[in-house]
Parts: structure tokens; sequence; C-alpha cells
């Protein structure tokens, strides 16, 4: 007897490339979205550079995967997940999801800390560690491609453009004051140098936005970032300045609950 249900079935032919040393990650991307989205997936595989040409040639298409839906073409994994109603994501579009998930992450990290020392994640020193941690892994991010940093850097920031090596010298001075932070050693070093890139940085990012109202991109989350240059830029700056400000004032016995360093 027919399976009433089968008839109902949704059924995808997906075309991806699946050669011995390489297997097409948008392919696979593509056969797990059609699954979970509840269609039987008639998976061909492309197994040669030549196939995948002359299917290519054969539908007009430029690149695989290729998922056909009721003898139609829906496209490439984009494409497929347009019909699915999903968002597609612009990778030129402006966003600030890598600096949240960063200021998230360190924030988790601090506490983590603070509780292995203080038995709480709840601590002043944490407060300091967020900072610190920060910093350093903001400066990790601008030193995967310094090069591309920098030119991004040139665009905005008012020392750099006057002398072009300190778009190179920046975050290096920027993982330099977070480590010694972090370590609450050398304060004598790491209390000028925060405070000079940070307010240099605060003027830069405040005349570029505020004042001359330009729509730039931010360096700092590395050069090939697309977070607008703004608030968050503004912050990471003035989080610098007040860190070396506090360590200031702690290492001379003015901040409570300060240590000596």
């Amino acid at each position: 007897m027919l399976d009433k249900n089968a008839s109902l079935e949704k059924t995808a032919v997906l075309h991806r490339m699946v050669m011995p040393n390489h297997t097409c990650p948008y392919g696979l991307k593509a056969k797990d979205l059609l699954e979970r989205s509840g269609y039987k997936v008639e998976d061909h595989h492309l197994t040669t550079r030549e196939e995948t040409d002359a299917f290519k040639a054969e539908h007009g298409v430029a690149t695989t995967p290729q998922t056909f839906i009721d003898g139609q073409r829906v496209g490439g994994y984009d494409d497929l997940r347009r019909f699915l109603g999903k968002r597609v994501v612009d990778p030129k579009a402006t966003t600030y999801r890598p600096v949240v998930v960063l200021f998230v992450l360190t924030a988790l990290m601090a506490g983590a800390v603070s509780y292995a020392v203080a038995g709480t994640p709840f601590t002043l020193r944490a407060l300091e560690w967020f900072i610190s941690f920060s910093m350093v892994t903001l400066a990790l991010l601008k030193l995967q491609n310094v090069e591309s940093f920098a030119t991004m850097f040139l665009n905005y920031d008012l020392l750099a453009k006057r002398w072009v090596p300190y778009s190179y010298i920046y975050p290096y001075a920027e993982a330099a004051a977070g480590v010694l932070m972090i370590a609450g050693a050398l304060t004598w070093l790491s209390v000028p140098i925060a405070l000079f890139i940070g307010t240099i940085g605060a003027v830069s990012v405040f005349k570029a936005v505020y004042i001359d109202k330009r729509e730039l991109k931010c360096a700092c989350v590395g050069g090939s970032s697309n977070v607008p240059l703004g608030f968050v830029s503004l912050t990471e700056n003035l989080m610098m300045i007040a860190m070396a400000v506090w360590m200031a004032l702690a290492a001379f016995g003015f901040a409570a609950g300060g240590h000596a360093m």
C-alpha cells in the first residue's frame, strides 16, 4: 500500500564537488541546510575537475554546489538560503559583532581568573583584568596582519598621518601595555604608554566621526574589520586612558584597594 507521507516528501537534487583532495565546504553546508529543512537530498558528487567544469558549462553556472528543487535550479549556497527564507550575510556590511564577542569573552576570562584567585568573579581586580585582557586581544587581532591594520589606521589617526611608523608601532605598544597591566608590573612604563596611545586615539576618533562626520571602518580589530569607526573605537581608547589613570593612582596608594607595583 502506498505511503501517503512518501508522496509528500520534499526532495532536492544537489551537485557538489567531492574530490580525493578536496570536498567543497559549501556543498556540505548546502546538504546540511536542505536536510535540516526537511528535504530528502539526491546527492550527486562531482569527483574530478573535468566533471565539474563540464557540469558548469552544461548549466551555465560559475560555481558549485548547485541545488535543483522540483526540476528548477535554485542556485548556489547563498541562493539556497534565500530560497529557504534564511538570512544571507553581506560580507561588506558593517557589524559590531567582532567587538561585542571580544568584550564578552574578555569579561568572562577576567571573571574566571578572579574566581580562580579570589573565589568570586566580582572583584575590582577582575575589572582591571577585563580592560587589560581586552587590550592584549585587540592588539593580537591587529598584529595578525599589521600591514593591513596600518593602512586602515592611517585613514583617521592624527599622529599616524604625520608619522607613518606610528601605525606599525601602535599594536605593539598596546600589547606591551596590556601585558604589563595584567601582571601589575612596570607601572612607570605601562601607564605612560596607555595614556599616550589612548589619548591620541580618542582625539583622532572623535575628530573623524563627530567633527568631520566621516564614515570609516575601524581598525580596532584588525585591518580586515567591518566594524564602523565610532563609539566602539572611542570606548577602546577611553578604557586605556581610564586603566592608566587608575593604575597610576593605585601605584601611589590613592585608589582604594590599590596595589603597589
